[in-house]
């Protein structure tokens, strides 16, 4: 029995494209593209993604001009030939990801934390995109 990987609907313009590879490439390495969360704090541009099964170290994160770039990858290493799969739906290979930025960032000073499978990037944004608070000043006229 060959194993097939499962791809969920797609409503996407490249699926053609994704049938045509996997016809015409057979055997080449299989990828994935990992879900993102993109927010703004006050002063910071946070990104999140669930990267369960990936090892941190294996993990690449650079950010210029604005763009932040990830990618990795993963690899099931205790897989077993004999196994005949009706299904197979556990991901691996290599993913990449590359972010436009929804404001500017001080991309040097970002920090990466990745806690039980959840990759967080914090980048601070530049310091004119910062919202600033003005006071109004008012001025009362002297009465004569």
């Amino acid at each position: 029995m060959r194993i097939m990987q499962y791809r969920p609907p797609m409503m996407e313009p490249w699926e053609d494209m994704d049938k045509f590879m996997e016809e015409y490439t057979p055997g080449m390495a299989k990828g994935f593209i990992p879900a993102i969360d993109v927010y703004q704090t006050k002063d910071a541009v946070v990104v999140e993604t669930a990267l369960a099964g990936v090892d941190p170290e294996n993990v690449n994160i650079s950010i210029e001009n604005d763009v932040l770039t990830m990618e990795g990858s993963m690899e099931k290493k205790s897989e077993v030939d004999e196994k005949e799969y009706y299904r197979k739906e556990v991901r691996s290979g290599h993913f990449h990801r590359a972010i436009a930025l929804p404001v500017s960032v001080q991309g040097d000073e970002a920090n990466a934390d990745f806690e039980d499978g959840i990759l967080k990037i914090t980048i601070p944004k530049t310091e004119h995109v910062k919202p600033k608070t003005i006071k109004v000043n008012i001025k009362k006229k002297d009465s004569k």
